[in-house]
């Protein structure tokens, strides 16, 4: 009985192996470049006060959007006013006092014309002049800068965008220029950038396309099926020698406020379209000692290991250079099972037999 089992599995020839099957196709391919990019503002104000004093107000709520030149933060005015009055004064009479000293130089000269006072007199005259009309001008000076301080009291957006944290209040004494600690910090999200890194290999094709703005594509989060449009902005001019990577920035409208500073996200760069690449799933190429290599399926069912080049990935897809060609059907599943001219049967994915293959 033994023997004519094994004569019978030997009649029936060798077993055939499940595999899971594609068809190479030919079809236009973007050709992308994958990345992890960090978001930024697109522009970023640290508030300070210019002139020190006590906070009297804040017009505004942490969080907020202002707009540029709105006012945020008011400080006691009044010894700003008092400065502006006493430079005022002194302008005053430092303005008379020159011009009495004119007046009487005016009377000088015309008497040295009659050679009735001595020319040291003169010379005296026109010095005193000469002195309270430069002390004019320094009053002026001063004058302008206390009303300068007096417009700085109240302190302005220098840009639009939206407000971080306060980090001081009604009440809170300021100092002027205190970069060390900003009032608040407000950052343009709208547009918005995002900083990323390519490397050096990809300079070429990122020069060849850098005269039309490639598209980029931009998820906010890890499996976001979600992608933000924006387009190129910004490449850098040298490559980082310590890793060997290219910085680039994109630039997105941001309407809806999915990108926030500081935030990482996925990037795809799109420099251009393909037209007719041949393409099969990444998961029917495989990798041996001789280099990269798919299973194909022969009209009999029997398969071949074809040696391929492989000239990049697109996602899901392999495009290949050499090897296969459109119409042929290449093994994507079973493959540790297969060895060249075996036989198999086709199963769909969910593992049942296809019809007409079994």
């Amino acid at each position: 009985m033994q023997l004519a089992g094994c004569a019978d599995r030997a009649a029936r020839g060798p077993q055939r192996v499940p595999i899971v099957v594609a068809r190479v196709e030919q079809r236009t391919v973007p050709y992308e470049i994958d990345a992890t990019g960090t978001v930024e503002p697109i522009q970023s104000a640290s508030v300070t006060a210019q002139a020190g004093g006590l906070v009297t107000r804040v017009a505004f709520r942490e969080g907020d959007e202002v707009r540029a030149g709105q006012a945020l933060f008011i400080i006691d005015p009044r010894p700003f006013e008092a400065a502006v009055a006493r430079a005022a004064a002194v302008l005053a009479r430092d303005h008379a006092q020159a011009e009495t000293a004119r007046l009487d130089l005016q009377r000088a000269e015309a008497l040295a014309g009659q050679q009735l006072i001595a020319p040291d007199e003169l010379q005296r005259k026109r010095a005193d002049a000469a002195a309270l009309a430069a002390t004019v001008r320094a009053d002026s000076a001063a004058l302008l800068m206390a009303r300068l301080d007096l417009a700085n009291a109240t302190v302005r957006a220098p840009i639009g965008g939206k407000t971080g944290s306060l980090s001081v209040h009604a009440g809170d004494v300021v100092r002027a220029n205190d970069t060390g600690s900003p009032l608040v910090t407000i950052n343009q999200i709208q547009p918005i950038r995002v900083r990323f890194t390519v490397t050096q290999a990809d300079l070429p094709e990122v020069r060849r396309h850098r005269d039309r703005p490639p598209r980029v594509e931009i998820a906010p989060a890890e499996g976001d099926s979600v992608w933000i449009e924006g387009r190129l902005a910004f490449v850098d001019n040298a490559v980082d020698a310590a890793s060997g990577t290219l910085l680039l920035k994109a630039e997105s409208p941001n309407r809806d406020g999915a990108l926030w500073p500081g935030q990482f996200v996925r990037v795809r760069l799109r420099l251009y379209e393909q037209p007719g690449a041949t393409v099969v799933p990444s998961a029917a190429v495989a990798s041996s000692q001789r280099g990269p290599y798919c299973y194909v399926v022969k009209p009999d069912t029997t398969v071949e290991a074809r040696p391929v080049t492989v000239e990049r990935t697109w996602r899901d897809l392999t495009v290949i250079a050499s090897g296969v060609r459109a119409g042929e059907t290449v093994v994507t599943d079973g493959q540790l099972r297969l060895a060249p001219g075996a036989k198999g049967v086709v199963r769909s994915a969910a593992g049942a037999p296809e019809a007409g293959r079994r």
